[in-house]
């Protein structure tokens, strides 16, 4: 009798999903949170910057995320960013070098300066890696095999450049499934991704960059209340922002514009968005009052080295 339940507790043990045994689930690291020229701004002695030249804690790295898979023992890095060097080494450091230093696998959004020059490290020049996955849309991928000097790395295998299509599920693992899909931005040489990453417990979505949100054929807020945590485009605070500068010309939403979207929301749907990819001129990063304005009205700043 003992062996039969011992055989049928095994046997029902079997089917049980590995995360279930795992002290750890997987989740995000965020590893970096400004917009693509990072911060502090590259030229800029403005009051939005110098704070952040006088004190290194105030800086930060491009947007990026790790996602980090305990179970398999894999982490996936979403963007290459200009400061990849820096971000590999915060990961190593948070995770206390428990995982391998480069990612399993790396997406790609799109071909603006923040997001993919980073893939330039794993060329024979420096990290001369050997078959790195790099996933992306569509022409993206043409972008990469077909230009100098990214074809260089694919010639070389240095990257394997895979394509994702809008809608597709690229299942990484029993435990974590990707989407895709494009939304609209500049997209002067490539689409631009965002994506939709699936645990067996949660759900993130990442939308880095994205011109208006009337301009996308999908609800945002409907995107939002379906995940658990939204890491969405916070470029700009608010208009004027850049001075004299026409900011028609590099549309993103304000995050005032998506506050005022969200005003009808309930607290349980704008608790789950977290703004990201914030350029050096928005005052969330550096003016105190404007923090407190943002997250008493129910959101939240991605935060740099967190877990989630």
């Amino acid at each position: 009798m003992v062996r039969v339940i011992f055989s049928f507790v095994f046997s029902f043990l079997m089917f049980l999903p590995a995360s279930l045994f795992s002290q750890e689930e997987p989740h995000i690291i965020v590893l970096g949170t400004a917009q693509d020229g990072g911060y502090p701004h590259m030229g800029c002695t403005k009051e939005c910057c110098k704070m952040a030249w006088k004190d290194p804690s105030m800086r930060r790295y491009v947007v990026s995320l790790a996602l980090v898979d305990p179970i398999s023992q894999q982490w996936y890095l979403f963007e290459a960013t200009p400061d990849i060097k820096e971000q590999l080494h915060l990961f190593r450091q948070l995770t206390s070098g428990k995982y391998d230093y480069l990612p399993r696998a790396v997406f790609v959004s799109h071909a603006h300066i923040g997001h993919y020059p980073g893939l330039m490290q794993f060329g024979r020049e420096v990290m001369n890696t050997r078959g790195l996955t790099v996933y992306t849309m569509p022409r993206m991928k043409k972008f990469l095999e077909s230009n100098g000097p990214w074809d260089q790395l694919v010639r070389l295998q240095n990257i394997v450049p895979v394509e994702i299509s809008n809608g597709s599920e690229l299942a990484l693992s029993g435990e974590i499934t990707i989407k895709c899909f494009p939304v609209p931005h500049r997209d002067e040489y490539s689409e631009t991704a965002a994506y939709e990453i699936n645990t067996l417990t949660k759900k993130y979505l990442f939308i880095p960059d994205i011109d208006k949100w009337c301009k996308w054929n999908e609800n945002i807020a409907d995107k939002v209340k379906t995940c658990d945590i939204a890491f969405v485009d916070g470029t700009f605070y608010s208009e004027g922002e850049l001075g004299g500068r026409n900011m028609e010309e590099i549309p993103h939403p304000f995050i005032v514009e998506t506050i005022e979207l969200f005003t009808n929301e309930d607290k349980q749907t704008t608790e789950k968005i977290h703004f990201i990819h914030l350029n050096h001129s928005n005052p969330a990063l550096f003016d105190d009052a404007v923090k407190r304005s943002i997250i008493n009205k129910g959101f939240s700043l991605a935060e740099q080295a967190r877990r989630y």
